[in-house]
C-alpha cells in the first residue's frame, strides 16, 4: 500500500512526537523515583540502572553533551531536508526516519537542558545502559535498512521480469 505525501508526513511526525513524549516521560519518572546510581532488577534480562551520561553511546567522549546536542540538531535537520527533497520515500523510510528523529530529539533535549542524557535500561547482554530514545534510534536504523533491502529486492525482481 502506497502512502500519499500527506499521510507519509503525518506518519513521520506522529512517530517522532510519540517517541519524544514517551522518552521524556520515562526519563522524568526515572529522575523522580530513582536515585542516581540505583539499580532495580525487573526481569532476568532487564534491570533499571539510573545513570547520567554526559558523552555519547557507552559513555564515550564524556563532557561533550552540548556538542552532541548540536550534532543531533544537524542530524534532524538533515532528515528533514532529505525528506522534503523526496530522497527518503516509502512507508518504512517514514517509520524509520520518524524513530530516528524522535530519538535524536529526545536525547538532544536532555543534553541541552541537563548537560547529560538520562540512561536507565540495562539489558542482560551487558551492552551498556541506554534509554528509550536510544532504542528508537536502533529501531529507526533497522526500519531504514529493511526499506533499502526491500527496494533493492523489488528492483532486482522487476529487472528479471523485464529480461
Amino acid at each position: 500500500m502506497k502512502l500519499r505525501k500527506e499521510e507519509a508526513a503525518m506518519l513521520f511526525y506522529m512517530i517522532s512526537i510519540a517517541v519524544v513524549l514517551i522518552d521524556q516521560i520515562s526519563k522524568i519518572c526515572v529522575r523522580i523515583f530513582m536515585e542516581l546510581g540505583e539499580t532495580v532488577p525487573f526481569h532476568r534480562l532487564l534491570e533499571f540502572t539510573y545513570i547520567e551520561n554526559s558523552g555519547m553511546a557507552r559513555g564515550l567522549f564524556p563532557g561533550y553533551a552540548r556538542l552532541f546536542a548540536v550534532i543531533a540538531i544537524l542530524f534532524v535537520a538533515g532528515i528533514m531536508y532529505y525528506r522534503k527533497k523526496g530522497e527518503l520515500r516509502g512507508k518504512w523510510m517514514d517509520i524509520g526516519t520518524g524513530f530516528l528523529a524522535g530519538g535524536a530529539i529526545g536525547n538532544g533535549i536532555d543534553r541541552v537542558i541537563f548537560g547529560s542524557v538520562t540512561d536507565f535500561l540495562a539489558f542482560g547482554s551487558g551492552r551498556g545502559i541506554m534509554n528509550l530514545a536510544d532504542m528508537a534510534i536502533n529501531i529507526g536504523v533497522l526500519c531504514m535498512v529493511f526499506a533499502m533491502v526491500r527496494a533493492y529486492v523489488m528492483e532486482r525482481s522487476e529487472h528479471k521480469q523485464q529480461a
